[in-house]
């Protein structure tokens, strides 16, 4: 497994429990994390559906990353965060 091989070169000790999906798991939830627009990540991962994309946004709790945030922000002429936090 090509990943694998990787994994060992890199040094990651747990290399063996690596997979290509976890791999494609962490680019694209890094790339979510990272501030990239959900569609942008969508179209990178090759998702028909925004749903299955949104799935790997783990941040999507976090208040800068929250639509409702970002509005009252506007509102209230609050300087709004552009990136993950």
């Amino acid at each position: 497994m090509f990943s694998g091989v990787l994994a060992r070169a890199a040094g990651v000790d747990a290399w063996e429990q690596l997979s290509p999906h976890s791999l494609r798991h962490s680019a694209i939830t890094f790339a979510l994390d990272a501030g990239a627009s959900l569609r942008d990540v969508q179209d990178y991962a090759g998702h028909k559906d925004p749903r299955t994309t949104r799935w790997y946004d783990h941040s999507r709790d976090s208040l800068d990353r929250n639509a409702a945030y970002t509005v009252a922000a506007y509102l209230t002429g609050a300087p709004r965060l552009t990136g993950a936090g």
